[in-house]
């Protein structure tokens, strides 16, 4: 599985969501009331010491360019972390996830306000009802605190995604994770302090858990986006909510109403169409055009 072929790249992304629901699930499996500071700093230590061995990757030319973006990146993720966290903790998995694919439909908004994107009809149709099917999922009953941790998270996955065209281009993947987790430690590591909670083996595990496949996510991202188009495989991704709802129904008995099917359709579908449009545009601008005699 080398992510050279469409079909490879396809299912590389299918196992790496697999791998990000594992992760989601570790985050679950803490216990009530667990110190979130405390998990959040160990799973950026060990996701940062899981980093080390690519070390190598880094261009240590460009070692700290764009770094004041970096430290902004970086502590957007802290936040998106500690909200995942919560949201996961206090939601259905399915529920929760469903939500955070609000993040797709949030970069397409932002990209507008910041960039002056033009958005077509189907994509401005994406965003109207995907704002609708995080209603209808959530609905007004139920939104409490971690439906509104749920959309943060959502917020902050969509305002990383968008920051990273002002990240330097000499810097590759790795470099990027590398000082992004850097960059958290200090943060995370004040807020552990400052929750001053006894220390949690059990968190440990959880956090060792969570950190590897996380990191086995973003593997198979890169992997599969490196040699094939995005928008040839990019609905790909959203067999993670799939998976969602298979490992909820499965491992927490967490069975799936018409509400969350019908709001979980108004997000997932439209996002599915810009991206099958995309690719049929792409095709259409690779065909070789003919040539008048």
């Amino acid at each position: 599985m080398s992510g050279k072929t469409v079909n490879s790249a396809i299912l590389l992304l299918v196992i790496g969501n697999a791998m990000a629901l594992i992760s989601d699930v570790f985050i679950k499996l803490l216990e009530p009331g667990a110190p979130v500071f405390q998990f959040a700093f160990l799973r950026c230590v060990i996701t940062l010491l899981l980093l080390l061995p690519l070390a190598g990757q880094l261009n240590r030319k460009h070692l700290f360019s764009g770094i004041k973006v970096h430290a902004v990146r970086a502590h957007i993720h802290l936040a998106g972390i500690l909200c995942m966290v919560v949201a996961l903790g206090n939601l259905p998995l399915a529920t929760a996830n469903a939500v955070f694919y609000a993040a797709p439909i949030l970069v397409m908004v932002l990209s507008v306000m910041l960039f002056r994107e033009k958005l077509t009809p189907l994509s401005v149709f994406a965003v109207f009802s995907g704002f609708g099917g995080i209603v209808v999922i959530l609905r007004p009953v139920e939104f409490n605190w971690a439906a509104i941790a749920a959309l943060a998270s959502a917020f902050a996955l969509a305002i990383n995604a968008v920051m990273v065209r002002k990240l330097p281009k000499q810097q590759s993947t790795v470099h990027k994770l590398f000082l992004n987790y850097a960059l958290i430690i200090p943060a995370a590591g004040a807020l552990a302090l400052w929750e001053g909670a006894a220390w949690d083996s059990s968190i440990l595990i959880s956090a060792l858990g969570s950190a590897l496949f996380i990191l086995g996510y973003n593997i198979t991202v890169l992997l599969a986006y490196q040699q094939v188009d995005a928008n040839q495989v990019t609905s790909a991704e959203y067999t993670g909510l799939i998976w969602a709802v298979l490992i909820g129904w499965i491992g927490f008995n967490e069975m799936p109403d018409l509400w969350f099917a019908a709001g979980s359709a108004m997000i997932v579908v439209p996002l599915i169409m810009v991206g099958l449009r995309s690719r049929h545009r792409s095709r259409r601008v690779l065909q070789p055009q003919p040539v008048n005699s």
